[in-house]
Parts: C-alpha cells; sequence; structure tokens
C-alpha cells in the first residue's frame, strides 16, 4: 500500500503559530498541497510569503461557523475540497475556576473545541465523497490530568476534544477517514516561553522523565504519521506525548 500524501490538500488551522509553523513545513516536505489557516492575518501572510510557492493562506475564524462553511465551500470548487484537516488552533487559559469569567470560558471552550466541530463538520460530507480523510485534532495533557498549570477552561475544552475525536471517529470509520488526537505537553512554544514564569518552568521540567520540552518538529512528526495513508487502521486514539510525565 502506498503511504505518500503527495498532492492531497491539507488544511492546518492555528498555521501561523510554533505548532502549526511545524506541521505546515512537516505536510509541504511530504509534498502536499497546504492551506494555511490563521485569525491573525498579518502573521499568517508573512509567513505564506517566507514559505513561497505550495501553499495557500486563509484569514479564518474556526469560530464563526457561517465563515468555516463559506471558505470550506471555496476550497471544495478550487482544491477539490480538503483531504487532511488539522485542527491546531487554540488558546491558552491559566485561571482556574473561580478567576474564570464567563466570558473567557466561552471564549476558550469556542476556540478550542467548538472551532474543531464546525471544521469537521464541514470537511467530513467532501471526505465521504472520495471514501478518505485524515482529521487530526489538538488536545492537551491537561485533558487527562486537569492540567499542572493550565487552567479548568482550557482542560475542560481539550476533555472535549478527546471525546469529540471518539464520536466523529466512530461516525466515520465505515468511509474511510479517520479521526485521531494528539495530547502533548509542553510542546516548546510562546505558551511555554512567555506565558509560564522561570519557576513554574523549571517545576514543569523536574516533573517531565526525559527532562526537557517537546520540540514542534516532534509533535508535527505525530501529526503526519496520523495523516499517512498506513496509517488507515488507527481511528478514535489519543496519542500522548508528554515525555513520560503521563501514562495511560
Amino acid at each position: 500500500m502506498p503511504n505518500s500524501i503527495e498532492g492531497k490538500v491539507a488544511l492546518v488551522t492555528g498555521a501561523a503559530g510554533t505548532m502549526g509553523m511545524a506541521v505546515v513545513r512537516a505536510m509541504l516536505g511530504a509534498k502536499a498541497v497546504v492551506v494555511m489557516a490563521d485569525v491573525a492575518r498579518e502573521p499568517l501572510e508573512r509567513a505564506a510569503s517566507d514559505l513561497g510557492k505550495g501553499v495557500t493562506p486563509v484569514v479564518l475564524d474556526v469560530t464563526d461557523p457561517g465563515a468555516v462553511e463559506r471558505e470550506l465551500g471555496r476550497l471544495h470548487r478550487g482544491l477539490g475540497g480538503v483531504d487532511i484537516l488539522v485542527n491546531n488552533a487554540g488558546i491558552l487559559s491559566n485561571n482556574k475556576s473561580q478567576a474564570t469569567s464567563s466570558e473567557e470560558w466561552r471564549k476558550v471552550v469556542e476556540i478550542n473545541l467548538s472551532g474543531i466541530f464546525y471544521l469537521s463538520r464541514a470537511v467530513i460530507p467532501g471526505m465521504k465523497e472520495k471514501g478518505w480523510g485524515r482529521i487530526v485534532n489538538v488536545s492537551s495533557l491537561a485533558a487527562q490530568t486537569g492540567g499542572l498549570t493550565a487552567g479548568t477552561a482550557y482542560a475542560a475544552s481539550k476533555g472535549g476534544v478527546i471525546s469529540l475525536t471518539r464520536s466523529l471517529a466512530a461516525e466515520t470509520a465505515a468511509f474511510g477517514i479517520t479521526v485521531n488526537a494528539i495530547a502533548p505537553a509542553y510542546v516548546r512554544t510562546p505558551m511555554v516561553t512567555a506565558q509560564l514564569s522561570e519557576e513554574e518552568r523549571q517545576s514543569v521540567l523536574k516533573k517531565i522523565p526525559v527532562g526537557r520540552f517537546c520540540e514542534p518538529e516532534e509533535f508535527a512528526h505525530v501529526v503526519l504519521f496520523l495523516a499517512a495513508p498506513l496509517s488507515g487502521f488507527v481511528t478514535g486514539d489519543v496519542i500522548n506525548m508528554n515525555g513520560g510525565l503521563y501514562f495511560n
């Protein structure tokens, strides 16, 4: 069985961020046709310009279901639809329950969970028509542990990602579509380097058995594995990437 994704259309959300860019580069290296989606126009266009040919930048608010449907319609007409969806867009909240406002709760859940639902709902019909598709969702260690440093809304939203992943996997498996999640912990991104204090970072490092943070390229490697044709027997699964911090 061939294992190439050459020519496959891959939509990566949160593409202008550190993890998103790592996935985009991995997809390009595998000769996929990459659509970079992000809500931040300037960094998105700058990143697309740096990468050059082979990428299509799309400014997209994943929390707007109307915008998602319109954009996916354009991609269907222009590129023949999306073969691989990487739901990477997300937002961190470190606030525990008593410090979490209703507004913050809604914002975190909308971006981290509802956005995945809206995008998955939009791409699944086209994947069913082709009899092939890959959806990779980004959850978190916080979904399984309540979060060492992450807040209540973040942990709950990422827990929802796991449940949504399994639900979508069950309903699409018969159509050649796989839906899986990755639960990373402390990838080396601004979320870790800027939003945690030095004391918090050192405390976390002491708890990680491998003694370091996850590199973005390592995360992208797992995304690429789940997107590959030879991963077609893996669906509804959650791959932990936490350096031995948590086993299940």
